[in-house]
């Protein structure tokens, strides 16, 4: 199984051969830990990489429940390879294959390559998130693998120098809540607040995609606009009702690691805090933008408006009788005037 085009071959673990076969590297692990599920002696290993442990449904529960530990690294892990995978599968039968058509520069090609990748992750995300409000622990486990699996996605896609930093500050900020919202049983509202942050992402990644295609399609920009604001007022809405006021009169009030119970004032309002924080920033930077984008544009009209002031305009020679026009006389109405006759002697 091969994804990627290999013009010359490169020394083993090299820096070269590393970003060539990552991929295949990572598949060959897969099928390592799925044979061990064939064996009576590793199937109990094994079965810790693909199914969520810490199960702790009872029998007068309808729903299945789960708690966490350490165990959940190995399915992280493990799902941490598959999103390795299929990343690699939409770049080659997809994004590369789109990139070959539309020659973008090295700059476009790397931001299509980005939107693509979280185009894909946000749609499923998104569908996923809705239905299943439920059973959440699989989803979160697969969010965390693929948050993480984008850290080493940086080296193997050779992202630009310049572009990490920004790409490091939105990786780093999902692994943050998502965490926080899993280790302190915030599940179902990460879960809201996950499909609605997904849903806003999804129609920015499709209006720059749309955009690298034909530069006239500017519209979806100013429907994801909208759709950010919103999902900022909405988050905050949501994380004040829900930790601000409906934990703070639940009963089970403490702080109870066994139980998973941390309702404590403390860490309601450090969640909100950060909550608050993050979605003031994002604002901040989203209106830097916008108001950068229309400095640009009124400068953009201002030079065009000078560009045609300084347009030279032909200026016509006049003489007695009119002016002259392609080498010929004009009258001032536009008729070339009558020449005199001369009297004969």
């Amino acid at each position: 199984m091969a994804f990627r085009r290999r013009n010359k071959s490169y020394p083993f673990f090299s820096q070269e051969f590393l970003i060539q076969n990552h991929a295949d590297i990572v598949f060959s692990l897969v099928i390592f830990i799925l044979i061990g599920l064939m064996f009576e002696a590793t199937a109990k290993t094994a079965i810790l990489f693909i199914q969520p442990q810490y199960n702790i449904t009872t029998l007068s529960l309808e729903v299945t429940t789960y708690h966490y530990g350490w165990k959940d690294c190995a399915t992280i892990l493990f799902y941490f390879f598959i999103t390795i995978i299929l990343h690699a599968v939409v770049q080659e039968y997809l994004l590369d294959k789109v990139n070959r058509r539309l020659h973008l520069s090295k700059s476009k090609n790397t931001k299509f390559n980005e939107s693509g990748q979280l185009g894909v992750f946000h749609l499923v995300s998104s569908v996923w998130s809705f239905y299943i409000l439920i059973t959440v622990k699989f989803f979160y486990l697969t969010q965390l693998a693929y948050w993480l699996h984008a850290l080493p996605e940086l080296y193997f896609q050779k992202v630009r120098k310049e572009e990490i930093p920004r790409q490091l500050q939105y990786i780093c900020l999902y692994l943050l809540h998502i965490s926080v919202a899993y280790l302190l049983n915030l599940s179902r509202v990460g879960l809201v607040l996950l499909f609605l942050q997904y849903v806003s992402e999804l129609g920015f990644h499709i209006a720059r995609l749309l955009y690298f295609t034909d530069e006239n399609h500017q519209k979806m920009f100013d429907l994801w606009a909208v759709s950010f604001v919103f999902t900022r007022m909405a988050t905050l809405t949501l994380m004040f009702l829900a930790v601000g006021f409906g934990l703070a009169r639940c009963e089970n009030q403490g702080l109870d690691i066994e139980m998973g119970n941390f309702n404590t004032l403390l860490i309601r309002m450090t969640v909100l805090l950060v909550v608050c924080l993050t979605q003031s920033w994002l604002l901040w930077k989203f209106i830097r933008f916008q108001l950068r984008r229309w400095r640009e544009f009124r400068h953009e009209q201002a030079v065009r408006k000078k560009a045609t002031a300084k347009q030279p305009v032909r200026q016509l020679k006049r003489d007695t009788f009119g002016y002259h026009e392609n080498g010929v006389l004009k009258a001032e109405n536009g008729v070339s005037p009558r020449t005199k006759k001369l009297k004969s002697p």
